[in-house]
């Protein structure tokens, strides 16, 4: 998938596991910190990739992509794991405990959302012909439906025209049905 899909979908994907699971307190700083991290967190699986947007961001990003992509040597691979994420939730952990003041905004509410935006990466790239390689280092890719030949290409017009704008589709649809919830959400921000 491209980046502006991982996009739409860690967006989608944060809205319906807050709707959910509506956090008990949430202040202005957690919920937009919360929204960003969601999305910088889509982005992490792809950091194997010098060109990935989230290098974009850091400065000498581009010098540090480059420097990952001869660690990894190839796309799809640890960050696309079980095992990366596991490894990218302690990291992450870690330093959002050690470096957030915790007056100002919930290192865990953060946290989850990275997660959030983490996982569905690896969601909307198991409907892509590569798949997703669950279990690496073993040479296996997963993907939904099981059968290559049916995922669709990344980049291609069937994720442009279809699958992008059906995340943004069903974004407004579940808003719509879940407004009660997600406004109880907002009006608790303190």
């Amino acid at each position: 998938m491209t980046s502006r899909t991982h996009d739409a979908f860690a967006l989608a994907s944060l809205v319906t596991v807050a709707s959910f699971y509506p956090p008990e307190h949430l202040n202005l700083m957690t919920l937009v910190v919360s929204v960003i991290g969601a999305d910088i967190g889509a982005l992490i699986p792809d950091m194997d990739q010098g060109g990935n947007r989230l290098w974009d961001l850091l400065p000498a990003g581009d010098r540090v992509g480059r420097i990952l992509r001869r660690i990894f040597y190839k796309h799809r691979t640890l960050t696309h794991s079980l095992v990366g994420g596991y490894l990218i939730y302690r990291i992450l952990e870690w330093a959002l405990i050690k470096f957030l003041n915790p007056a100002f905004m919930d290192p865990q509410i953060i946290l989850v959302s990275i997660m959030i935006g983490y996982a569905s990466h690896l969601l909307a790239d198991s409907f892509t012909e590569e798949g997703v390689p669950l279990l690496f280092p073993i040479n296996l890719s997963f993907g939904i439906p099981p059968f290559k030949s049916l995922r669709i290409k990344t980049g291609k017009w069937f994720e442009n025209i279809v699958i992008y704008p059906a995340v943004w589709v069903y974004l407004i649809w579940f808003i719509n049905l879940k407004k009660d919830v997600l406004v109880g959400i907002l009006k608790g921000v303190g």
